[in-house]
């Protein structure tokens, strides 16, 4: 039996507890909390269709976490569960908790190891990623960064336009810019932008992280095509 909550509380009952003061008025339903094997630090929470019971499934990197820990993790999930508003303080501690220096090195190497990566390659139909980031490297980095894995996305998404994934060394864009009618200058910005991700790191204050510090920001206006570039990803 999972032994996970404060005094050895067992993870079910821990969880039939939080969901008594959330629905006070209504019938606990049965629990089952599994530690699973994910790449990233993520849990669910999934009601059967008969709302007799309630199925948790939670990283293996909580496994071993403080009880106050899991505690605030079942008070967000049987929260979001029933559309209630999670109680700030769970949130915070929460958060704080995932910001450590440790559990980020953690879920870092555990991405590494388990993630998987599609990388497709750097040449598309119409634009070369690796011609683009090398002419930016010398243009805007003094050819100092160090080139990832180059990739175009699978599909072509316009929710997601680009990404750098620091487990993987990986700069993805997606295929929606390796078109004849994107113009050139927003297939560097979008790169450009990705790249600014290598030279400026997610910053981790507190329980917050900032992926796009005031340095990136200042650093990502001085693409000479700034304005018309963002302007274009509006109407993409």
């Amino acid at each position: 039996m999972l032994q996970t909550s404060l005094l050895f509380e067992p993870a079910e009952a821990l969880y039939e507890r939080v969901f008594r003061e959330i629905r006070p008025r209504m019938q606990p339903p049965a629990f089952l909390v599994e530690f699973k094997k994910y790449a990233n630090v993520s849990s669910s929470i999934r009601v059967n269709a008969e709302r007799t019971r309630i199925h948790v499934k939670i990283s293996d990197q909580l496994e071993g976490a403080p009880a106050p820990v899991h505690e605030a993790l079942a008070y967000i999930l049987v929260s979001k569960l029933y559309r209630k508003a999670v109680p700030k303080k769970y949130n915070h501690r929460y958060k704080l908790f995932l910001n450590r220096n440790d559990m980020r090195r953690r879920a870092l190497l555990v991405r590494q190891i388990r993630g998987r990566k599609m990388i497709l390659g750097a040449k598309g139909e119409h634009y070369d990623l690796g011609e683009v980031f090398e002419d930016l490297n010398q243009r805007f980095f003094h050819g100092l960064l160090a080139r990832p894995a180059l990739s175009w996305s699978r599909t072509p998404s316009r929710w997601l336009l680009g990404h750098f994934d620091p487990a993987h060394n990986a700069i993805v864009i997606s295929r929606v810019f390796d078109n004849p009618n994107v113009p050139q200058f927003a297939v560097e910005y979008i790169v450009y932008h990705e790249m600014l991700h290598l030279k400026h790191p997610t910053e981790h204050r507190s329980r917050q992280r900032c992926v796009h510090t005031k340095a990136f920001k200042a650093e990502e206006k001085l693409f000479p095509q700034y304005r018309e570039a963002t302007a274009f990803l509006k109407i993409l």
